[in-house]
């Protein structure tokens, strides 16, 4: 029997999170961010599972770009970090990726690349997250630098990232939009296309829903905002990241658990070990206390997260738990976004840090 660690992925959640996000935004067209591994479920799965819906992708590269084209799949992928080199902008050429440009360095790049053919390219303005993106000044004499190109195909879409989107009470996402809007009043084009909605403004910011918006953690079923929200609460968590219960045993009062000993039974207590681990992408850093699910109860973890097994009390179990049990780290009973809360982290990171040595197991692919 090979050991029980697995994250369940179900593809129809996926697909029904994915719809939610057109539903929210009729008249856009929704791009899933498919980038770090789709956000550690599976990149190409996922790419599969939503290929008759989606019109485009969102990768971080053009490695991970590759590995999509490897994979058969047909549809425009947009680089959302832009040519890293020179040479990728003939490779956006070959395989009908799409650049974000965000700097004069990528600018330049594309107007002097040899192309035989035109490429799509986005431009990635700044208005106030200061990562990437053109200043808001240079956006008309950008728009029209590429607008002439022949390297530039016709439909050029303008776009920014919102840094405070998941924060309903912070208004400085008003704005950034204030600001992309007095950026692009100069260029002297109607109908520009734009994208400016991330999960959390599709989600709850109805005036940003343009031409474009690019669903992210949303797809995967967990919301980005720290309290409840109606469009939220539809959500379905894709992931059921899942192990078993491998030993017990009984501690006296006094007796600790774990590397450090970091805790100590106040009671006499029974301890659960289960096959999961920080080597599994389970958190080192989770506390005492952070809320565990065996045979569908909370417990609490206690000790130290070690690199393949976490142990949990079940002192308060009125069943008694054996060998084999089912645990549930987080899932669609158990929120991903509380066990982050518990660590001090956000459900991005746990969700992108699985490993590969954990095995994907997916349901409902069609």
């Amino acid at each position: 029997m090979s050991r029980p660690t697995s994250a369940i992925i179900d593809l129809q959640a996926l697909r029904e999170n994915f719809f939610l996000a057109q539903n929210l935004a009729p008249n856009a067209k929704s791009m899933p961010m498919v980038k770090a591994n789709a956000y550690g479920h599976g990149m190409l799965e996922v790419a599969n599972a939503l290929a008759d819906s989606a019109p485009a992708y969102g990768v971080a590269c053009i490695e991970e770009a590759l590995a999509l084209r490897k994979a058969n799949i047909k549809q425009p992928i947009l680089l959302l970090e832009g040519p890293h080199s020179a040479d990728e902008i003939g490779i956006a050429e070959q395989y009908g990726f799409w650049l974000m440009l965000e700097n004069h360095n990528q600018l330049q790049a594309v107007l002097s690349a040899q192309l035989s053919s035109a490429i799509t390219v986005w431009i990635k303005l700044d208005t106030g997250m200061h990562r990437l993106g053109f200043q808001p000044e240079d956006a008309s004499y950008v728009y029209q630098q590429l607008s002439d190109s022949p390297n530039v195909a016709e439909d050029i879409v303008l776009a920014t990232h919102f840094a405070c989107a998941d924060n309903l009470d912070n208004d400085f996402t008003r704005q950034q939009l204030c600001n992309f809007e007095v950026a692009i009043n100069d260029i002297d084009q109607p109908n520009l296309l734009k994208s400016l909605a991330n999960s959390a403004a599709i989600l709850d910011w109805p005036e940003v829903k343009d031409d474009w918006q690019r669903p992210g953690y949303m797809l995967y079923g967990a919301s980005p905002f720290s309290v409840p929200q109606e469009n939220a609460e539809q959500l379905q968590q894709v992931m059921h990241f899942q192990s078993a219960v491998i030993s017990t045993r009984s501690i006296k009062t006094g007796e600790s658990v774990g590397y450090t000993a970091n805790w100590t039974a106040q009671r006499n207590s029974t301890i659960a070990t289960v096959a999961v681990g920080y080597g599994d992408g389970y958190p080192r850093h989770a506390p005492n206390g952070t809320p565990v699910l065996i045979n569908g109860v909370k417990c609490p973890l206690v000790g130290k997260v070690s690199m393949d097994m976490i142990t949990v009390d079940i002192t308060d179990l009125n069943d008694e738990i054996k060998i084999g049990a089912d645990v549930t780290l987080w899932g669609p009973e158990l929120s991903v976004t509380e066990v982050a809360e518990y660590c001090g982290t956000i459900g991005y990171e746990l969700l992108t840090r699985m490993p590969a040595r954990v095995p994907r197991i997916y349901i409902n692919a069609k």
